[in-house]
C-alpha cells in the first residue's frame, strides 16, 4: 500500500485487490492488514482469506492486544454466490471459496449495524 498522509481527520479506507493479496504469504497478508488496522484505517479486502488465514489473523491480533494502545479488529465477511464461482469438483468436495468480501477495521471505530449475504452496514466513527 501507498503511504499516504490523512491530513483531513477523516478515516482511511484500503481498497485490497484479490490480485495483490494472491502475491503474499499467509503471514505477509495478516501482517499488512493488522498494519494498516492498527494506524486506524479500514481495511477491505476483495477476495478474503482462507479459513485459515482468518483464524491465524484472530490469533495474532489476540497477542498483540494492550490496553492503551491496541483494541483488536472487527472483522465481517460477506459471501459472494459460491456457485457462480466454484467449479464442480470444488462444491462436491466441500471446499469453501475465498471469493468473498471482508472488511476489517479497529475494533474502536468500526460497529456493524447490519449484516446479510449482501449487504454489509457499519458505522465507522474517528477515534
Amino acid at each position: 500500500m501507498a503511504e499516504v498522509k490523512n491530513k483531513g481527520g477523516g478515516v482511511q479506507i484500503d481498497l485490497i485487490s484479490g490480485d495483490r493479496m494472491a502475491e503474499l504469504t499467509s503471514m505477509e497478508k495478516i501482517r499488512m492488514i493488522l498494519d494498516g488496522v492498527r494506524e486506524g484505517n479500514i481495511v477491505i479486502l476483495e477476495e478474503g482469506l482462507s479459513p485459515d488465514e482468518e483464524s491465524r489473523l484472530i490469533e495474532v491480533t489476540m497477542t498483540e492486544i494492550s490496553p492503551d494502545e491496541f483494541n483488536g479488529i472487527e472483522i465481517e465477511t460477506y459471501p459472494r454466490s459460491e456457485t457462480k464461482d466454484q467449479s464442480f469438483l470444488d462444491r462436491l468436495m466441500g471446499k469453501e471459496s475465498t471469493k468473498k468480501l471482508t472488511v476489517i477495521g479497529p475494533a474502536n471505530q468500526i460497529e456493524t449495524l447490519h449484516k446479510d449475504e449482501t449487504l454489509i452496514s457499519a458505522l465507522v466513527s474517528r477515534k
